[in-house]
């Protein structure tokens, strides 16, 4: 197994973005291609196609065929079709309500597709396959180039990108909700509207909610971009140790056995991982949303006037 991975010289080299083709070609412009942005637009494609497949066999047939017109057909469609009904109806509805699950279920459900099929890619071993048939170019400086290959959610820049789009719906979401005012109320937890007497607690509450409202973001973003990185590293480091460690003979082949049954475990834990991330990275956001919706505001309200009426009644005491 470890004679397979001769695309780089370290784990690192299978994670990182390094060289490839497309920054060679004069038509990709000045700044050229990432390998990892030609794997963005692959797995954009590869979501594309797949829901077009799936939706066409998930629409209800014509009548002649009887009850069978309501039944899925192929088992990939099966799969999305009960990702789609368990995610909507066992996750997101119970946090967004209804009304706001048809508004944002679309968005979600593309940042949860779209981050699973590039963690899915991620573990195909596209540079190393490349690299075994040849199918690869040189630098001057005799630096391999491959055309595709490694995981993008391993990039940080990717995932900030991914995150500043949840971003921007969390404060869409936000202003639609609740309104400027609102929106402020809300960054002071119902103490914008409330009496003098918390006043002077206000600007380190909003201090607090505001830095809040850039940190969650951020959070999923790293989140996101430290499991895909680390797991990978470590998935290649058990892979690559006997010729890391420079081993010969009967030695070599007993830890190449035996890691290679490792990387396997490890493999199947990275295919569980790449759903969770998915997951996680959607049912957060969705879960932001939820905290800057108007139900959500209306509870902080009354939370804060009772909060006010304790104080008030102390003060009168």
């Amino acid at each position: 197994m470890p004679s397979i991975l001769l695309a780089a010289d370290s784990p690192l080299g299978h994670v990182l973005d390094h060289g490839h083709v497309w920054s060679e070609m004069q038509w990709v412009g000045e700044f050229g291609l990432s390998i990892h942005m030609v794997m963005l637009f692959v797995s954009a494609i590869t979501l594309l196609a797949a829901m077009a497949l799936a939706a066409g066999r998930i629409a209800t047939g014509p009548e002649s065929i009887g009850n069978q017109r309501y039944v899925t057909k192929g088992r990939i469609a099966q799969i999305i079709e009960v990702l789609v009904i368990g995610l909507r109806d066992q996750m997101i509805e119970p946090i967004l309500g209804e009304k706001n699950t048809r508004r944002w279920l679309p968005f979600l459900l593309s940042l949860f597709f779209f981050i699973l099929v590039i963690n899915l890619y991620g573990l195909v071993p596209l540079q190393d396959l490349q690299d075994v048939f040849g199918l690869y170019s040189h630098t001057a400086s005799g630096e391999k180039l491959f055309w595709l290959g490694g995981t993008s959610t391993a990039n940080i820049n990717v995932t900030l990108a991914l995150a500043f789009c949840a971003f921007l719906a969390i404060q869409i979401h936000s202003f639609r909700e609740l309104g400027v005012i609102g929106w402020l109320d809300h960054l002071t937890c119902g103490l914008f509207k409330s009496s003098k007497i918390v006043y002077p607690v206000i600007p380190v509450v909003f201090a607090v909610e505001l830095a809040g409202v850039f940190i969650k973001p951020v959070a999923l973003a790293i989140r996101l971009f430290a499991n895909m990185m680390g797991g990978h590293i470590l998935l290649a480091t058990v892979i690559m140790l006997p010729t890391l460690m420079g081993l010969q003979g009967g030695a070599w082949l007993g830890v190449t056995f035996a890691t290679g049954a490792f990387a396997i475990a490890l493999t199947f834990l990275e295919l569980f991982v790449a759903f969770l991330q998915a997951f996680v990275f959607m049912f957060l956001t969705a879960v932001f949303l939820s905290l800057m919706s108007h139900e959500e505001h209306e509870h902080e309200d009354h939370a804060a006037e009772e909060v006010h009426e304790e104080l008030a009644h102390a003060h009168a005491h």
